[in-house]
């Protein structure tokens, strides 16, 4: 008998009555929760679906206001709020940005005042609720683009040449299932409503102001600068270049209707994009670091498989966009986010 039969055969016997390749869960055969998920509420809406929330679930408001108890939450509060009249569509890393807040509490706090589109161009980001970008051709700036530095040996520098670094290697990547060697301190109800991080570290800590505050560029592009990854989430309205602007507004008073690849934007418009921001980063690191457009050396270590966008030829390079999977040096925001709130 083959070793899977085997073990069919005993799963059978263990677990008289069950199905052989799900018998019943327990503490024993559990890989290891590392703590109990908590539940944010979030609204999730894909590109297709025919109507956006208006309002979000009783149980976000309840959880908000459960732990919003002191008077830095509702300031908080109602700078997002703020946030969301100037502009009605925020990626998380933006609002991280701009408010300060723990980050436990803004997987509470976003659900209270936006939901998240899943698919279509305005993916991973989050929407004020009542408002609906499909609907709406002003929207076109706040389109999400996935933009990856591209490296290898026809770009003529690899991975290792740049001061940019990945955002997680999957090597230290792990699921909500699995048990971490060196848990950080679980952060609590009770220090959500005081506002703090892990209990007990309060005394230590300086100023909340700006404690929880990211760097603008993690989510504006600017010419002559480097992104902080190698994989970043941009909005269309915070590529802060006027080149790149005009190619987000080529058909301005022209948009005749919302497809779930290119949105409000011309066809091909992402791919335009990227090849600009390309050429502007390949232009920013021959002037920081020369010698790897000059080094016959270099060029012929990029024979190597090093590249984050493979291919020989130009003319592939749009297949290998749409056929991309996340390598060691790269993270799936999106997944990442979504994991935060199921």
């Amino acid at each position: 008998t083959c070793p899977r039969c085997c073990r069919l055969w005993a799963a059978k016997r263990a677990f008289p009555g069950e199905g052989y390749n799900n018998p019943p869960v327990s503490g024993e055969n559990l890989i290891g929760l590392s703590r109990a998920r908590r539940p944010h509420n979030a609204i999730f809406v894909n590109f297709e679906e025919d109507e956006v929330p208006t309002q979000p679930l009783e149980a976000a408001v309840q959880t908000w206001r459960k732990i919003s108890t002191n008077p830095m939450d509702r300031k908080v509060e109602e700078e997002l709020r703020k946030l969301f009249e100037i502009r009605p569509i925020w990626s998380r890393n933006a609002v991280k940005a701009n408010i300060s807040i723990h980050p436990d509490k803004l997987k509470v706090l976003l659900p209270f005042m936006a939901y998240y589109m899943i698919t279509g161009p305005w993916r991973s980001l989050w929407i004020r609720y009542g408002y609906d970008p499909r609907k709406n051709p002003d929207a076109k700036i706040y389109q999400v683009l996935d933009f990856r530095i591209r490296c290898g040996m026809k770009y003529g520098y690899a991975p290792s040449d740049m001061p940019v670094k990945a955002k997680r290697s999957t090597y230290n990547y792990s699921l909500p299932i699995t048990v971490k060697k060196m848990p950080s301190p679980l952060v609590t109800m009770h220090d959500l409503k005081q506002g703090l991080g892990p209990s007990g570290m309060a005394s230590t800590r300086k100023s909340t102001s700006n404690k929880y505050k990211l760097k603008d560029s993690v989510y504006v592009f600017r010419e002559g600068a480097l992104p902080p990854y190698r994989q970043m989430f941009y909005q269309l309205c915070d590529l802060n270049v006027e080149e790149l602007q005009r190619i987000i507004h080529r058909n301005d008073g022209a948009e005749n209707c919302c497809t779930e690849r290119d949105g409000w934007c011309l066809p091909k418009t992402s791919d335009d994009l990227r090849d600009t921001m390309s050429l502007m980063i390949r232009q920013t690191i021959r002037s920081k670091r020369p010698a790897l457009f000059s080094s016959p050396a270099k060029a012929d270590r990029g024979k190597e498989p090093l590249t984050f966008e493979s291919g020989e030829d130009e003319e592939d390079e749009e297949e290998e966009e749409d056929d991309f999977k996340p390598s060691d040096g790269s993270d799936n925001e999106m997944e990442t986010e979504i994991l935060d709130y199921v």
